[in-house]
């Protein structure tokens, strides 16, 4: 049950018909339907249609309006008819009752106080409690924040130590081929030719571990987002921005033995031959 000023302070949209409006007195026995709910009953035209008000003395409403569809769940469920009743402000019969306010940000605490204030005037009994929506909204998704926050805290962790492996290998590598090294910078070789003979026997394998991952990901993300009603859809670009940041953090640890062993004078590898 709602009052006249009810959707004005949340925003919801009338795709058809009006809201309640303190001008027509007929709204005390009117009703909002949200456009599920009128798919649901199959009215092309729901205006003027009546209903019964559920659990009550089945007093009868007159439909006014018709409600672009919201979301009033979480967004793991799809949504579902919805119906507004007129309700008076000022009556207090209905349990559990609250007032919806939309305060500005940068007055807030002032806001709060006057509220406060208003609130011990009209109503002296009762303790004076308030919730911010986007705390609500919040609590809907503590699950997937949290999950959020332990796929990244591992997804680090996982990076830095693979690319710790592979500073080494390429350490490793690079020593190996110390003598190689030499031999091609004496025959002429650049900087830039050594670094990239250096990194793209590493490279190989990087893209090889990519399009090894990327259908594991995507069976993996899909899956989850299937307990979404609402839900995008993973594009290709998803996987190809990942594999192109893992190549470059791959890269880049290569890079500096590769560089490191491009630098270094040939003349030490060579003098014991």
């Amino acid at each position: 049950m709602a009052d006249n000023d009810f959707l004005a302070t949340l925003g919801i949209e009338i795709v058809k018909g009006r809201g309640f409006s303190k001008q027509f007195s007929t709204d005390v026995d009117g009703v909002l339907l949200n456009e599920s709910a009128v798919k649901y009953f199959g009215w092309d035209d729901p205006l003027g249609k009546i209903l019964a008000y559920p659990g009550g003395d089945n007093r009868e409403y007159k439909v006014i309006g018709v409600m672009k569809d919201f979301n009033f769940m979480t967004l793991h469920s799809p949504i579902s008819p919805f119906a507004l009743f007129h309700h008076k402000s000022q009556s207090y019969e209905i349990p559990n009752s609250c007032i919806v306010v939309r305060v500005p940000r940068a007055d807030l605490e002032s806001s709060i106080k006057l509220l406060e204030s208003d609130w011990k005037a009209f109503a002296p009994a009762m303790p004076f409690e308030y919730k911010f929506l986007e705390e609500g909204f919040e609590e809907q998704y503590v699950a997937e924040q949290r999950l959020g926050k332990i796929f990244l805290i591992f997804s680090v962790l996982t990076i830095f130590i693979a690319c710790i492996g592979l500073l080494g290998l390429a350490a490793f590598a690079t020593e190996q081929r110390t003598k190689e090294i030499g031999v091609r910078k004496v025959l002429g070789a650049s900087v830039p030719n050594l670094v990239t003979l250096l990194s793209k026997d590493f490279s190989k394998w990087v893209l090889l571990a990519n399009f090894i991952a990327w259908p594991v990901a995507y069976f993996a993300m899909n899956k989850w987002l299937q307990d979404f009603a609402y839900r995008i859809d993973i594009g290709w670009t998803v996987f190809a921005l990942a594999g192109a940041i893992a190549f470059l953090l791959a890269l880049l640890t290569v890079s500096t033995q590769a560089i490191k062993a491009a630098l270094a004078n040939p003349i030490e590898a060579l003098r014991y031959e």
